[in-house]
């Protein structure tokens, strides 16, 4: 049995387009190595993000716009039996695509998971099901041709310095057709420490994720703000005022950021969730004038 015969086997669907990586102890491996970029994440974010992406309101509020944005737009796809291959792109410690096999997998004949880090996948795999191909990629050079119909790049757009580059690669990873989901932090109003801390290179206008979609190669099918509602909080969350991340080092920024990001009380948590969720589907119906993310959903020609 060949390589490509053995990784078919193993995925249940076909290597097409992945003669750029090698299985190894259950992931795919890219034959050229990334480089993941250990100053900029620390790794030890992976298992709070692992929690927050589970409990926390914000993540449940964006996964709930967002599959509402999947269902409307994947009626789009050009028809192909058995069914579109979809890929989550710097997936993090894989809470979307769990969700996704567990809420929509009948949908899709192949799911698969992605990180520049390999501890984030191997941390995700106690989360993420074995039916979903986990693969360590840079997305500056996924390597990848007519691969996949639908790829999600969920609030990874910002930590990329030529995020043009990297849109480039994933126009070429999808099929005639494909769908990009994109989430990025929005406005540069609402730049903070936390941006700094998070490794962010900007903040987002819809025109801008429109202009960079467009200069890609993509039609653009959709843009909107959404966590329009619960905006104020963080506009008083900046009016507290920010603290000077230069006089800490990095154990205090870490400790920081963990204090910043845990999941609230459960009865906050429960109270900023039911909130969020209005957003969906009234952001879908109606045009929110911001937010402090928003949603671009592009087409390849």
């Amino acid at each position: 049995m060949s390589e490509s015969q053995a990784v078919a086997g193993l995925r249940g669907g076909d290597a097409e387009g992945d003669s750029a990586y090698v299985l190894e102890d259950g992931v795919f491996m890219p034959r050229e190595p990334v480089r993941h970029r250990e100053d900029e994440y620390d790794e030890r974010g992976f298992a709070l993000l692992r929690q927050m992406q589970e409990r926390h309101f914000w993540y449940l509020g964006r996964r709930r716009f967002l599959w509402s944005a999947l269902r409307r737009h994947l009626g789009r796809l050009p028809a192909r039996s058995p069914g579109p291959r979809a890929i989550d792109l710097g997936g993090g410690a894989g809470g979307w695509v769990s969700f996704l096999a567990e809420r929509g997998g009948a949908r899709f004949s192949e799911l698969a998971f992605s990180d520049s880090s390999l501890r984030a996948l191997q941390t995700a795999s106690s989360l993420v099901p074995a039916s979903v191909s986990r693969y360590q990629v840079d997305l500056l050079r996924l390597g990848w041709s007519n691969r996949w119909e639908v790829a999600f790049l969920l609030d990874v757009l910002e930590h990329i310095p030529d995020d043009g580059a990297a849109l480039r690669q994933v126009f070429q990873a999808l099929s005639p057709g494909g769908l990009a989901f994109i989430t990025t932090p929005a406005l540069q109003r609402f730049w903070s420490w936390n941006d700094v801390a998070a490794g962010h290179q900007r903040r987002y206008a819809r025109a801008e994720l429109e202009r960079l979609g467009r200069e890609a190669g993509f039609r653009v099918l959709d843009t909107r703000y959404f966590m329009f509602l619960l905006s104020p909080l963080l506009v008083l969350s900046r009016l507290a005022g920010q603290p000077d991340l230069s006089r800490l080092s990095k154990e205090e920024l870490w400790a920081l950021v963990e204090r910043s990001h845990r999941v609230p009380a459960s009865p906050v948590n429960a109270v900023l969730r039911a909130l969020f969720s209005l957003e969906t589907p009234l952001g879908h119906q109606v045009s929110f004038p911001w937010g402090t993310s928003v949603l671009a959903v592009m087409q390849k020609p």
